[in-house]
């Protein structure tokens, strides 16, 4: 498996981005990602009951298939808590695009973040339409992955390149995160492509694991988005044996893995305001599910991430946190080690003596910066 901290588009997959005005600062915010065939597509979604508008349409897509051959996304506007209006836009956007590139509406998805609340000038979007699709080419993905940024300090991307069989398989991987970041699917988006050959059972199934122990894992505010989407797409395109079980189907999860973990850490690595990258690893825990509880707790307890930021060796903060999540653990076997504070990148242990189940959790510290930066959005 070779990595690369690049995003190297598949073979059938293409990419543009436009400024259609949606950013006063006339910066890129329209994005298109287009496979030249229909490709088999896993998606998971926030759980937020306050859905932004192409997360409603887009699970009513999925609810008739999951083949698809364009991702249509745009930032500076949520499109969320905008009604039915904000759904017609959605869908009218798709349709346009459908008419443009001669697919179905159906086989478009859509991906939208910004400010929530604030109507969508759909026609912006339907302008730039043309061009989006004029401009499609494999060097195109430099641009749509700066257009899907908001208040992003820089672009996450990600890629691996694996052997199954004779044939080069590749998986290629953007995202945007910075801030209102607690995912549980699934402002957080992330859009996968891959030109391997694969069941959809076996694309569901890797899909879910990995964002279960990537996207899932990570907490900057332990605020979760309306719009957070993950978008795996599978072309392919690389004419290997299809993927079913055994061997390939490790080697492709294990690289899925690579590329969601590394798209999720440097989600962390630019939270807002954030001056430090803090892993926390929960240990000998009862199973999975207990450990990350416990992680959780402690990542998204403010009074720990305020003393990781004042280098505070506070740890009273930590066993607070714990004791918070209801895991019953016991003083006398509880162990907690941390690695130098003054340091960027903090490591977190606690042993709960408990069993032999561990979890890691990513999350930053909590700063002056990220309420200035907060205070003043929108």
């Amino acid at each position: 498996m070779k990595f690369y901290r690049k995003a190297i588009l598949p073979l059938g997959f293409k990419a543009s981005a436009v400024a259609s005005g949606l950013k006063k600062s006339k910066k890129l915010d329209v994005a298109l990602f287009f496979s030249a065939v229909l490709a088999k597509t896993a998606c998971l979604f926030t759980t937020n009951t306050m859905p932004a508008a192409p997360v409603i349409v887009n699970r009513q897509s999925l609810a008739k298939g999951t083949l698809f051959q364009a991702i249509l996304a745009n930032s500076a506007n949520a499109n969320c808590f905008t009604g039915s209006a904000g759904v017609i836009s959605a869908r009218e956007s798709a349709a346009s695009l459908a008419i443009g590139l001669g697919v179905k509406r159906e086989n478009i998805l859509l991906a939208s973040t910004g400010v929530i609340g604030k109507k969508l000038d759909v026609q912006k979007i339907k302008n730039a339409i043309p061009q989006l699709i004029a401009n499609l080419s494999v060097n195109g993905i430099f641009q749509a992955k700066r257009a899907i940024l908001t208040t992003d300090a820089f672009t996450k991307e990600a890629s691996v390149k694996i052997n199954l069989g004779s044939k080069n398989v590749t998986i290629c991987g953007v995202a945007k995160g910075a801030g209102m970041i607690a995912p549980d699917m699934a402002t957080m988006l992330a859009f996968i492509f891959t030109d391997a050959n694969i069941s959809e059972a076996c694309l569901k199934k890797a899909v879910r694991s990995c964002v279960d122990n990537s996207f899932n894992c990570i907490t900057v505010d332990g605020c979760m988005s309306t719009n957070d989407s993950v978008m795996v797409m599978a072309n392919g395109c690389a004419g290997n044996k299809l993927i079913s079980a055994g061997r390939d189907l490790a080697l492709f999860s294990k690289a899925l893995a690579t590329v969601c973990l590394e798209l999720a850490k440097l989600i962390v690595r630019d939270a807002e305001g954030g001056s430090k990258f803090i892993q926390i690893k929960v240990c000998s825990a009862k199973d999975f599910g207990e450990a990350k509880k416990a992680a959780l707790s402690i990542a998204n307890s403010n009074l720990f991430k305020t003393a990781m930021y004042g280098q505070n060796p506070n740890f009273g903060r930590i066993v607070a946190a714990l004791g918070a999540s209801a895991v019953k653990a016991k003083e006398s076997d509880l162990r907690i080690k941390v690695s130098p504070l003054h340091k960027k990148d903090i490591d977190v242990q606690v042993f709960l003596g408990r069993g032999k189940a561990s979890a890691i959790v990513y999350t930053s510290d909590l700063t002056p910066e990220y309420i200035k930066i907060n205070a003043e959005y929108n």
